[in-house]
């Protein structure tokens, strides 16, 4: 792999506590990403960010460092009890990756991390909650349920993380992030990370109002990835469509391929199609339930599913290295949505290939989405080798709606509780403070 992606600023210069350089050296980490180098400096004096960057930058790293130093750094007084930090996330599988991260690189710390999210795990969850954790990572929604059953208090966050804050507004989820930081400390005493893929009018409002005057840092897009993605697009109508992906796949080698749809119903017939014509795949979408989706990712992950046919849930925050080609079937509605989903391919220097479909019914996203990436994306001709005669579909078992409430796999707490050579920053509490929720 390529390390034109790095900066020359290395993390052992920047000061951090001696348990993270060792979690570091052992993932291989030596240099920082620029979202990394501009932040960081930053944070680790204590100021506020708000860091512009897509994913598949290292801003999960740079945050995750930032908030474990300052724990590490800063013991409390007997008699308090956590969470001392909280990352908020706009999804379940952003919420599980972070938390991931977060045990790769705290390893060494002692520091104990939760995964708190919907969809599984509900009675899991609640019991490490009540256990004590010293950093909260999930999706607003399932902290807030927790919160007013005063499982756990927001008297003594220190940290705040909100990660990919404009699909936080895209998501509706905004009313919920200001009920959380309004219950926490004031901005002044606390470190406060906002990280967003476009630092818009409305995130920046929302950064003003509940953080204390952060420094804006911006790794503008052409930075990341537009420069290591091969582009193309074919102008096709939607009868054509099916042909046309099923011609694209026979001219690739689709090892490891995310195909993206914009409905749920769309989604399943591509599958079925796929299926039909010797293609192995299999739809992540809203409506799968938690463990099976989980199963999934980690299937594609690990080589075993090849081509996962995905909506929207998956263009954000799933870093899945290695993945050698997205295709849009369907071309998103939103412009910024282009950029999310062909960073899914050419993450951390590496490159990769982004075809893109665009029909009657969608075409008409197309100059907003060469305006907002300043390019003109390159067009190939549909020539008859790419329209094979297409066998039936598979037909599919009816899919089960996911399941609610407690039992499923749990969060996990990576094994870091009370282990590891660092000392333990703060001890759990079997009664964590009594929340006094604002109703």
């Amino acid at each position: 792999m390529k390390n034109d992606h790095l900066s020359d600023i290395t993390f052992e210069s920047l000061g951090l506590t001696p348990t993270l350089l060792e979690g570091l050296k052992e993932a291989g980490f030596t240099h920082c990403t620029p979202i990394q180098a501009g932040t960081l400096p930053v944070v680790l004096k204590g100021g506020d960010v708000a860091g512009q960057a897509q994913t598949g930058t290292g801003k999960s790293a740079a945050f995750l460092l930032a908030t474990m130093h300052h724990l590490m750094e800063n013991p409390v007084e007997e008699g308090r009890y956590g969470p001392w930090a909280m990352v908020l996330a706009p999804t379940r599988e952003l919420a599980i990756q972070i938390h991931k991260d977060a045990q790769l690189l705290g390893k060494r710390t002692g520091l104990f991390t939760e995964a708190v999210y919907g969809g599984t795990g509900y009675e899991s969850q609640r019991r490490e909650l009540e256990q004590g954790v010293d950093i909260i990572i999930g999706t607003p929604g399932r902290i807030i349920d927790f919160y007013k059953q005063r499982v756990f208090s927001l008297n003594n966050i220190e940290v705040v993380v909100l990660d990919e804050a404009d699909r936080m507004f895209d998501l509706g989820f905004i009313n919920d992030i200001r009920y959380l930081l309004r219950r926490m400390p004031p901005p002044s005493e606390r470190i406060n990370m906002l990280f967003s893929a476009t630092l818009s009018h409305r995130v920046m409002e929302l950064a003003y109002e509940h953080m204390n005057d952060p420094k804006v840092v911006k790794v503008e897009a052409e930075q990341v990835t537009a420069d290591k993605v091969r582009q193309k697009l074919y102008h096709v109508s939607t009868d054509e469509k099916m042909q046309l992906l099923i011609g694209t796949l026979n001219h690739q080698d689709p090892h490891r391929t995310i195909i993206f749809i914009n409905t749920k119903r769309m989604a399943d017939q591509v599958m079925a199609y796929l299926l039909g014509n010797g293609f192995e795949a299999a739809v992540l979408s809203g409506d799968i339930a938690q463990r099976k989706r989980e199963q999934l990712l980690k299937k594609f992950q690990d080589g075993e599913l090849p081509i996962l046919v995905a909506t929207d849930v998956a263009a954000r925050g799933l870093h899945i290295p290695g993945v050698s080609h997205v295709i849009n079937f369907d071309l998103p509605q939103d412009a910024e949505d282009y950029v999310h989903r062909i960073g899914r391919t050419a993450r951390a220097g590496a490159s990769g290939d982004a075809i893109s479909f665009a029909c009657e019914e969608y075409v008409y996203s197309l100059p907003d989405i060469e305006g907002y990436i300043e390019q003109k994306i390159p067009t190939a001709p549909v020539t008859e080798e790419l329209l094979p005669d297409l066998k039936p579909p598979a037909k599919l078992e009816r899919r089960s709606p996911p399941s609610r409430g407690g039992g499923g796999k749990r969060s996990g707490s990576g094994g870091n509780r009370g282990r590891g050579s660092g000392p333990r920053r703060r001890s759990p509490s079997s009664k964590p403070n009594s929340p006094s929720p604002k109703e």
